[in-house]
């Protein structure tokens, strides 16, 4: 979802990861959004507002008794013009400042007199993140409606390890997006698979196909965002999967066909993207096969049909799948929807511009049952997830508008 036109207010408070905040605003700018920083005084010691000035195009707001910016952006416009505020870092003691309504400066006045959805992201010691007193106040914040990103684990400037370190930039404005996105799928579970699936041949060879999973992170992603609660089962892929989602790593076709199953169970619509091998080797082998003058064959038998398995017992569940062709795509898509009894299949043809493995934008076919079919323009994977997610949601508001038949005795 793009940010165009939303005004996102970013706090900056005091701490060594002020420097991240730099990217983040850099991120959000980028996304299309209206940034406004506000500082506190401790935050200016470590980077200068004119830094963020710089990176955001706005004057940066630091000071609730500076007349100037009283009289040119003031606390209550500032508060009032804020589409979604995001903290980042967010010290213990600003978090103690907003649980108990103190402000006693711009920032926690601000944060007091907006309306905006907030999201928090923590960065403190381990010690001090893990002490009951900011335990007590995040979760006092969360329950009135606060979204806190992170933190994360691992080495802190304070030399310890461990949880305490901002949350990634990335992570941080995906929960923004999160925030500013109609909660249209909220309730739903969506499953999702994605990459690719290797079949061993021996301990150091495989067979696998060229999917980078991206066009199913981004299905995962986008879902999320839009309130559903997501299960992502990946393949074979470099891609860090998304916040807020939960994510079961499998490597083999019956790997992820085990996996796809025990999700499903619980699930209201699947989202089949991943690329699974059609055939697997049938005896593979304990060691590493010596190179030979001789040519090698290679016994196959198919892999498990994922999609033809769960349309068995289907029940009220959406069935979506994926048909990556390189020649006749909307008569492959078809013949899929059809023999795999799916209520909607995604077309592509690999082989178009924009649409090849591994890239950030695809050309798309939609075909339903009831056989409409919406042919996309080139689009970035995020706004296909998008049209395949809007049609879910059309499809689940007809089928509840839908009268039901009761027999007359």
């Amino acid at each position: 979802m793009p940010l165009d036109g939303r005004t996102v207010v970013v706090g900056v408070s005091g701490g060594i990861a002020c420097y991240k905040a730099c990217e983040l605003v850099r991120l959000l700018v980028g996304a299309g959004a209206r940034v406004r920083a506000v500082m506190t005084a401790a935050a200016q010691r470590f980077v200068t507002p004119l830094t963020f000035q710089t990176l955001a195009g706005q004057p940066v707001a630091t000071d609730t008794f500076d007349l100037t910016q009283e009289s040119e952006i003031g606390h209550i416009r500032l508060a009032d013009e804020a589409d979604a505020v995001a903290i980042a870092p967010a010290t213990a003691n600003v978090i103690a400042k907003l649980a108990a309504g103190i402000a006693d400066d711009l920032l926690t006045t601000v944060l007091l007199a907006t309306r905006a959805p907030l999201v928090l992201a923590p960065a403190m010691n381990v010690h001090m993140w893990e002490h009951p007193t900011v335990q007590e106040n995040v979760a006092r914040l969360v329950a009135r409606g606060a979204r806190v990103v992170g933190p994360a684990s691992g080495s802190l400037a304070c030399g310890y390890e461990g949880t305490g370190r901002l949350a990634s930039p990335e992570d941080v404005v995906e929960e923004i997006r999160h925030v500013l996105t109609p909660q249209d799928l909220a309730g739903e579970r969506v499953l999702v698979s994605a990459g690719a699936t290797q079949e061993p041949i021996d301990p150091v060879r495989y067979l696998s196909n060229r999917s980078s999973g991206k066009m199913g992170f981004a299905v995962a992603r986008v879902a999320r965002r839009r309130g559903a609660d997501v299960t992502l089962v990946v393949g074979t892929t470099a891609l860090t999967p998304p916040a807020g989602v939960h994510t079961v790593q499998v490597t083999t076709g019956e790997e992820m066909a085990r996996a796809v199953q025990a999700a499903a169970a619980s699930a209201t619509v699947v989202v089949m993207a991943a690329a699974v091998a059609d055939y697997r080797p049938r005896h593979p082998s304990e060691h590493k096969v010596k190179k030979s003058a001789r040519p090698a064959a290679l016994e196959l038998e198919p892999n498990p049909d994922i999609l033809r398995r769960l349309a068995t017992r289907k029940g009220r569940r959406v069935l979506i799948g994926f048909a990556a062709e390189t020649e006749h795509v909307v008569r492959e898509a078809r013949r899929k929807l059809a023999e795999k009894r799916l209520d909607l299949i995604v077309g592509n043809d690999v082989t178009a511009p924009g649409a090849a493995f591994g890239g950030d934008t695809n050309v798309v076919h939609l075909i339903d049952a009831a056989g409409e079919e919406q042919a996309l323009p080139l689009l970035s994977k995020e706004e296909v997830a998008d049209r395949i997610l809007d049609w879910v949601v059309a499809h689940r508001s007809a089928a509840t508008r839908r009268p039901t038949l009761r027999r007359v005795r």
